[in-house]
């Protein structure tokens, strides 16, 4: 059975930095054991912004400057890092074409029979890849381990769950 497991900006600034919140540094330690423990393919990806930040479309509508390339707030959480094999993805806006296109060709070059997403936030990145998957990949099961993400608000976790289970993306 080929699996993938999908860590989805596990960095600084999104754990206890510019936009960091309890629940998110919360679930660093689930997040460890879950890479840790998982019989599959790992990919990171990296929220990855510039010093136009503030210029562009999603600046200008959440002027907090994070994830700059290169600053501590860009890089992913230590202890998750260190389990990183390969490089990350680092992607400009919340879904991540580059991902989807990754994935397509490995499904054709031997099938994948499961994918996990893992990280942050739920309301944002997680569920716009977890939904950009389930577009490239529609009869690929597509999963998302809620112990492992965390939103900008609690109640913004969960309506992305539920929202997340209307499009056919197994919560658990």
């Amino acid at each position: 059975m080929r699996k993938f497991l999908i860590v989805v900006d596990m960095q600084n600034d999104f754990i206890d930095g510019a936009l960091g919140t309890p629940e998110a540094l919360g679930i660093v330690g689930a997040v460890k054991t879950k890479i840790e423990g998982f019989d599959g393919e790992v990919i990171f990806t990296r929220d990855t912004h510039y010093e136009n930040y503030l210029e562009s479309s999603e600046g200008k509508k959440l002027p907090v400057e994070h994830c700059i390339k290169g600053t501590q707030g860009w890089e992913i959480r230590p202890e998750l890092d260190a389990l990183r094999e390969g490089n990350a993805i680092d992607k400009p806006t919340f879904g991540s074409k580059e991902l989807f296109e990754l994935l397509a060709s490995e499904h054709e070059k031997e099938p994948i029979d499961e994918i996990t997403l893992i990280g942050l936030c739920t309301d944002i990145c997680v569920i716009s890849n977890a939904i950009g998957i389930k577009a490239f990949l529609p009869e690929v099961k597509i999963v998302v381990d809620s112990s492992c993400c965390a939103g900008v608000t609690p109640e913004s976790h969960q309506n992305a769950l539920e929202a997340m289970k209307m499009c056919q993306i197994e919560i658990v």
